[in-house]
């Protein structure tokens, strides 16, 4: 796309008259996004872009002043999970892949790589390919701080002691790959902390077993517990360097269920008082140094920033104001916060990269991060509010088909993954897919869902199966009385979570769909349950009996609620698409319910995508998925 010059001062779009068009074909919102990240500089002279043709990724990096593209290269299939500034001169690259490359217990799972971009050279080379670790693989995304002057890569990898893998701190030189470990991880290390000047400040721990949670800080002569907490359940979370860059930045969950953030000194001072946040959500950290500047939160519909520093959030909301009428998010910023790179999430053009000068007080479009969609293309959303059954108050979004009247119209209920995840306002490539073939598409944040405070996520608790899923044909009887949607006409697809509950819809909550598509969905919970406790420990057994209800694994409420053990009930035609290398439901769930279905000789399809992973990371799978999806919703529920 065209760079277009945008006043700050005085921003105003053109609306254009959309007459009635041909639909966009679904390669336009199914592929790959043609942008899927954008990063400034340190310095702000640069912009490295995640571009894509659908299918393969390329790195490009684009001087600001001059136009000039400086890389443009390392094109391949690679799941690129994140690209950041090491410097002026080089690029932090993570991938990953699904493999059982390693002689670890359970270690079929999806594995971290990092690599370095010598900007000026032209040449990659692997992250620890230097490093004593006992694993190639890193364990969360490196960090960059500069060192002795210099700016320097802090990795986490793996060391093996007493036949248990030490999550340990490395540092690696930019320029020659140099590694040298800096700290040993204890037995329960799970997360590394380092200061603005290299060194490392805190570690986090937690005992799966007991759940034992802490925070140790580097003293003298080895380290120190500052704060612990018993969270079986909630785990604190460890923020990282707190806001002056000599404490550390936790949240943990109160009594009432509200998360607060809190911060421990490293020079033996106490726990601080609660910090000032607004349900936050989101860290927002300095370039470079990682000090804690800010907190996001999406409050409802409505995305907010809070930077402790006035000057940052009064440029904050000029930027927001340039922007009206749009959802604005942040995604980069260079080291003095001049240079921005925002996503622009336009109603009428769909999300947009920019990168905003707060100096020349303008900003210049990237590109639109779906190229081949035009307005024409992107249909209207809308927040909706209804109650359930029970008097319970539900929100979520309606996406409907551009240039259909709001009557009668056919419905696709797609419910969120998590559970513990929600919907938000914006764009959503698969929404819009299924809006612009001319269906109602009804996303519920159903109780369960996190995001609105803790009375709806808990109301969730024990409802698996239940009002968790009586919440979503609610909001189809709402429609209905409505008149928006015919009752007749609806069918169910979802992913993840979603994609259970798509399966629960035609088999514990009948009568309501006429199809059903689940994604990577669980049908078996005792073998899930089961499966995600062998391969994440007590705490995701935790996690699922939660809401699930249930006491343990043998618990036989689990059946109750297992859509492959009731596949008698089923009156529907039902397909199930999976990916081989799903490492958070394995394909078993889905192949499981494939055999119910055809012992209780039930129509369904079974589509098994070769190297797909559960979110969706490539293309070529991802298109297909979205194919094969939207033919069954054609053939089982015409759209007219």
């Amino acid at each position: 796309m065209r760079p277009v010059r945008l006043v700050l001062a005085g921003l105003a779009a053109a609306f254009l008259v959309v007459t009635a068009a041909a639909a966009a074909p679904l390669e336009a919102y199914g592929k790959l996004p043609t942008i899927e990240s954008a990063t400034v500089s340190p310095s702000g002279h640069a912009i490295a872009i995640v571009v894509t043709d659908g299918e393969q990724r390329t790195i490009v990096v684009k001087e600001l002043a001059s136009g000039e593209i400086t890389l443009r290269g390392f094109v391949g299939d690679h799941k690129i999970r994140n690209v950041q500034w090491a410097g002026d001169d080089h690029l932090l690259v993570v991938a990953s892949n699904t493999s059982n490359a390693f002689d670890v217990v359970n270690g079929y799972r999806e594995w971290f790589f990092g690599s370095v971009i010598d900007i000026r050279k032209k040449k990659l080379r692997p992250l620890m390919g230097k490093a004593e670790a006992d694993l190639s693989a890193i364990v969360s995304i490196p960090v960059v701080r500069m060192y002795r002057g210099e700016p320097m890569v802090f990795a986490q990898g793996v060391i093996f002691s007493g036949g248990r893998g030490l999550i340990s701190l490395f540092r690696i030189d930019l320029d020659n790959g140099a590694t040298r470990l800096v700290a040993t991880g204890e037995p329960d290390t799970i997360d590394w902390v380092v200061d603005p000047q290299g060194q490392p400040l805190a570690q986090e721990l937690y005992v799966n077993g007991t759940g034992q949670w802490s925070i140790k800080v580097k003293v003298d002569n080895g380290w120190r517990e500052a704060v612990s907490a018993t969270a079986p359940l909630d785990r604190p979370i460890l923020l990282g360097l707190g806001r002056a860059g000599n404490s550390v930045a936790y949240a943990i969950r109160g009594d009432g269920g509200a998360w607060t953030w809190r911060e421990v000194g490293v020079d033996g001072g106490s726990v601080t008082e609660p910090i000032d946040v607004d349900d936050a959500q989101g860290a927002l950290r300095q370039a470079l140094d990682g000090r804690l500047i800010g907190e996001y939160a999406l409050v409802g519909d409505e995305g907010r920033y809070r930077f402790f520093d006035p000057a940052d959030e009064k440029a904050w909301n000029a930027i927001v104001a340039a922007f009206a009428g749009s959802r604005v998010e942040l995604q980069s910023w260079s080291t003095d916060r001049r240079k921005i790179v925002v996503l622009v999430d336009s109603p009428r053009d769909g999300p947009r990269f920019a990168i905003v000068d707060l100096i020349g007080r303008s900003a210049d479009w990237l590109g639109g991060m779906y190229a081949d969609l035009t307005p024409a293309d992107i249909s209207p959303r809308e927040p909706i509010r209804f109650r359930a059954a029970d008097g319970m108050a539900l929100s979520g979004y309606l996406t409907l088909p551009r240039g259909r009247p709001a009557q009668k119209l056919p419905l696709v209920v797609f419910p969120h993954g998590g559970p513990a995840a929600r919907d938000t306002p914006g764009f959503d490539w698969w929404a819009e897919a299924m809006a612009s073939r001319g269906y109602a598409v009804l996303q519920v944040n159903f109780r369960g869902s996190d995001g609105f405070g803790a009375s709806l996520l808990e109301a969730g608790y024990g409802e698996w199966g239940r009002k968790m899923q009586t919440d979503l044909s609610d909001g189809v009887r709402y429609l209905a009385a409505k008149g928006t949607i015919d009752p007749k006409r609806v069918c169910i697809v979802g992913a993840s979570y979603g994609g259970y509950a798509a399966l629960a819809g035609a088999t514990l909550d009948t009568g309501v769909y006429r199809c059903a598509v689940s994604v990577a969905g669980p049908s078996d919970l005792k073998r899930m349950v089961q499966w995600a406790r062998s391969h994440n420990g007590a705490p995701a057994l935790r996690y699922w009996a939660r809401f699930m209800g249930a006491e343990d694994a043998a618990d036989g409420v689990l059946g109750d609620i297992s859509p492959a053990l009731h596949a008698d009930r089923v009156g529907i035609p039902v397909m199930m698409i999976h990916g081989r290398d799903d490492t958070v439901v394995p394909l078993e769930q889905s192949q499981i319910m494939a055999d119910a279905l055809d012992r209780a000789g039930k129509p369904y399809e079974l589509v098994v995508e070769k190297g797909e992973d559960h979110w969706l990371s490539r293309g070529e799978t991802r298109l297909d998925m979205l194919k094969a999806a939207m033919a069954f919703l054609e053939k089982h529920n015409p759209p007219s």
